[in-house]
C-alpha cells in the first residue's frame, strides 16, 4: 500500500506544521496538528493529495471536506476558503501539493490528442470545473510514492524531479478528473485562458468586455460559459480572486492600503467597505486575528 507509506514519509521529513520542500519544484509535503479555520485562499493549478485527516475547502459558498479517498484536482485558479478544522495531535493532516506545471500539462494533453488522432475529449460530465475530486487509483498512487521518495536524495530530486512530475501529471490526466484537466490545458479553452490571465493580473484594471473580447465571445455567452466553469460571474469572480489574495497578503504582514493597491483597488475604503461585506470584519481586524494562527496550510 503506497499511502501508509507516503505517510510515513513526511512523518519523517516534516518536523513542524506547514509545508515541507522536496527539491522538486511545485512539489510540496505538509502537515498540520492544530486546528487552523477556513479562511480566504487562492488555489492555483494543482493536485492536493490526503494520507491522515481531511481538509475543508469552500467554494462560492458550497463546502467540501476530502480525506485520503480522493484527492483534489484544480486546474485553474479559483478563490475559496480553505483550512483545517479538525487537525490536532491524535488527528494530524498529512498531505502532498502538487503544482500543475503548465509546460508540462500542456504538452501531455497535445501528446494525448495526437494519439488519439485528434479525436476530441467526450464523456459524461466533461465540462471544465474549477475544482474536482478523483479516486486514488494504483497509476495515481504509484506515481505519487516515485515523486515524494524524490524529497529522501537531493541529487535524485534534481535528476529524476521533471520525469517524475511528468509521470505523475499524466496519472492524473488519465485519471478521474482527466477530462475536466485535459480541456483546461488544451488549446481551444478560452475560459481556462481568460481565468489564467486574470489570476495573473489583479493589479491591472479587468473589464468583463475585456475577458469577453479577450476569449473571442461576446459578453452574454462569455458570462453564460464563464458561469458554467467557475458556478460565479466574471464580476464576482474578480472581486473574489482580489479580496482572497488581498487576505492573504494581509496575513501574511503587508498593510491594508498595500494590499488594497496591490490587487487592483484604486480606494482603500472601497477595498475596506467590501472586505467587511465578504468576510464580516474589516481588514484590520481580521488580520489582526489571523496572524495569531498557525496558518501555513491555509494556501493549500
Amino acid at each position: 500500500m503506497t499511502k501508509p507509506r507516503i505517510k510515513s514519509l513526511i512523518k519523517r521529513l516534516a518536523q513542524t506544521d506547514g509545508l515541507t520542500e522536496t527539491g522538486v519544484e511545485g512539489v510540496m509535503l505538509f502537515r498540520a496538528t492544530s486546528p487552523v479555520p477556513c479562511a480566504p485562499a487562492v488555489y492555483e493549478p494543482s493536485v492536493i493529495a490526503i494520507v491522515s485527516g481531511h481538509k475543508e475547502a469552500v467554494l462560492d459558498g458550497e463546502r467540501h471536506v476530502y480525506d485520503d479517498s480522493h484527492y483534489l484536482c484544480c486546474p485553474m485558479s479559483m478563490p475559496v476558503q480553505a483550512g483545517t478544522p479538525s487537525a490536532s495531535p491524535d488527528t494530524p493532516l498529512f498531505g502532498v501539493y502538487i503544482a500543475l506545471n503548465p509546460r508540462i500539462m500542456t504538452e501531455l494533453t497535445l501528446e494525448m490528442e495526437n494519439a488519439e488522432s485528434g479525436a476530441a475529449v467526450t464523456g459524461k460530465g466533461s465540462a471544465i470545473q474549477g475544482v474536482r475530486f478523483a479516486d486514488w487509483d494504483k497509476a495515481f498512487s504509484d506515481a505519487l510514492w516515485r515523486l515524494v521518495q524524490l524529497a529522501e536524495n537531493p541529487m535524485d530530486a534534481a535528476a529524476l524531479g521533471d520525469a517524475r512530475l511528468r509521470e505523475l501529471s499524466y496519472a492524473v490526466l488519465k485519471g478521474e478528473a482527466g477530462h475536466v484537466v485535459r480541456r483546461a490545458f488544451g488549446p481551444g479553452n478560452a475560459i481556462a485562458r481568460s481565468i489564467s490571465d486574470v489570476s495573473a493580473n489583479l493589479g491591472a484594471p479587468i473589464s468583463i468586455e475585456q475577458m469577453a473580447a479577450g476569449a473571442g465571445m461576446s459578453r452574454a455567452v462569455f458570462h453564460r460559459k464563464f458561469r458554467e466553469v467557475t458556478t460565479m460571474s466574471p464580476l464576482q469572480f474578480v472581486k473574489s480572486m482580489r479580496l482572497n489574495k488581498a487576505a492573504m497578503k494581509i496575513a501574511g504582514g503587508m498593510t491594508v492600503n498595500e494590499a488594497a493597491l496591490d490587487v487592483g483597488y484604486a480606494s482603500a475604503s472601497q477595498f475596506s467597505r467590501e472586505f467587511k461585506r465578504m468576510y464580516g470584519q474589516s481588514p484590520r481586524q481580521w488580520g489582526d486575528a489571523q496572524r495569531g494562527l498557525q496558518g501555513a496550510v491555509q494556501t493549500i
